[in-house]
């Protein structure tokens, strides 16, 4: 959650929320209008000596992550109770702030926290970190809550999407795969209250999603829904991190040849299965491809399993590998237990492809930095990101079948290695949108200069 005023700039936060991960922005805010609401401080970058001033902390009290007796209740459903009650913490963070703040931007969790600005009299803000695509379906969703009967995962036909590319119904968020979930009516009420900010901010550009953008400004059957301007303001991109004790990956990196290496990551919090995870191993073995590729433990059934736990640190030499696994592959590629520097990896010249789960930060990583991608979407709407990459921008493949309903075998693995290192026209079409994205960001510079 964010705060701006002429001064620096407030980051309230909980305790509790410490282990998600945020991307700091680096391009410029692309509205003129929203720009000079926020007194044109734009390009802010964080990763500069100068944080400290640009950005004060304020803790909250901590909020307890919501467990019940019954079944465990989704990432969806914990985060939006949380946020829930971390508004009289909020509140009276703001009350006590010396200088009163101007703008307040929260992220779509947060939503039911805007009355708080309107008590303050603050411009308002949504931030969602995604795509245009998926901002369109949140706000659509309430509409297809009454056309759609039974559950969308049952229909026949794509989902409407007015002016939008129409929505598989094997593609849908994690929170629309069960109506009778709790956090199907939560994600609901979301997308209605965007209409009680003054606009919604998205992490992405005209260039790359011109459709969905346009839909959102122009069709009148979304902005029957979503009143609110929208403000493509990305590509947000996170800072890369000191170096530290991890020097030692990046100088292995420095001894491969130009794009040798492919980098398997699937987020700060997504799981494999023990079967998955050794036919992964297996399908890296089999490919002979030089190979950074970051592992956590095996959690059975929960693809979202380190979302409140990720980032607790390594947990020594994974013994969930096949036998003889790190032995006859020492020579040909790492393993990172838990955590990798993905910024640094992904920005190095020896690294030619990635093993996503789509994630839209790492999306954007990669986009940016001309690395095409093999799609494997776990949760949240990272199907519909894995869609929009393999089908609308061409720069990444995706596993024939869905990894969600069961494991992708060693000899898929290793054919999607081969065709994403192997493809030269992937890698010219990521290239392309690594030149659209310094252009855009190159224009963003001499505007502000």
């Amino acid at each position: 959650m964010l705060l701006y005023s002429q001064a620096p700039a407030w980051d309230i936060s909980s305790p509790s929320f410490s282990s998600a991960k945020a991307s700091s922005p680096t391009t410029t805010l692309k509205s003129p209008s929203l720009s000079s609401q926020l007194h044109h401080q734009q390009n802010l970058n964080f990763s500069t000596p100068n944080r400290p001033k640009a950005v004060q902390h304020h803790r909250t009290p901590a909020v307890r992550r919501f467990r019940s007796t019954g079944p465990r209740r989704k990432v969806v459903t914990q985060l939006a109770v949380m946020m829930r009650e971390a508004r009289p913490g909020i509140r009276s963070a703001i009350s006590a702030m010396k200088q009163e703040p101007t703008v307040f931007i929260v992220d779509l969790f947060g939503t039911e926290a805007l009355e708080i600005a309107s008590e303050f009299d603050m411009s308002k803000y949504v931030y969602i970190p995604s795509t245009a695509w998926f901002a369109a379906l949140t706000a659509y969703c309430q509409v297809l809550d009454k056309e759609v009967k039974g559950q969308y995962v049952d229909q026949k036909e794509p989902l409407r999407l007015p002016g939008c590319k129409a929505v598989r119904p094997e593609d849908v968020v994690d929170p629309m795969l069960d109506r009778n979930d709790q956090m199907y009516p939560e994600y609901v009420r979301m997308g209605i209250q965007l209409n009680f900010s003054d606009g919604v901010l998205l992490n992405t550009w005209e260039d790359l999603e011109p459709t969905s953008l346009k839909a959102l400004r122009e069709n009148e059957d979304l902005l029957s829904v979503l009143k609110v301007p929208v403000y493509p303001i990305g590509p947000l991109r996170r800072p890369p991190e000191p170096a530290g004790s991890r020097i030692e990956l990046l100088e292995w990196l420095d001894m491969q040849p130009s794009e040798s290496v492919i980098y398997f990551s699937f987020g700060s919090a997504g799981t494999l299965s023990a079967e998955q995870i050794a036919e992964v191993a297996w399908g890296l073995e089999l490919s002979q491809q030089r190979f950074v590729w970051v592992v956590r433990p095996p959690i059975e059934g929960n693809v979202d399993g380190c979302y409140f736990t990720a980032g607790n640190g390594p947990d020594g030499t994974p013994d969930y590998l096949p036998d003889g696994f790190l032995t006859r592959t020492h020579k040909m590629g790492i393993v990172v237990p838990m955590w990798a520097p993905q910024v640094e990896i992904l920005s190095h010249p020896s690294v030619g492809g990635f093993l996503s789960h789509c994630g839209w930060n790492s999306t954007l990583e990669s986009i940016t930095n001309g690395v095409p991608m093999i799609a494997w979407p776990l949760y949240a709407e990272q199907k519909m990101n894995a869609t929009m990459l393999t089908e609308e921008l061409g720069v990444a493949v995706r596993p024939k079948e869905l990894p969600a309903k069961r494991a992708v075998g060693r000899e898929e693995i290793e054919k999607m290695i081969r065709t994403v290192m192997e493809l030269q026209s992937r890698k010219a079409k990521s290239s392309q949108f690594q030149g659209l994205v310094s252009h855009d960001c190159s224009q963003l510079r001499a505007a502000k200069d």
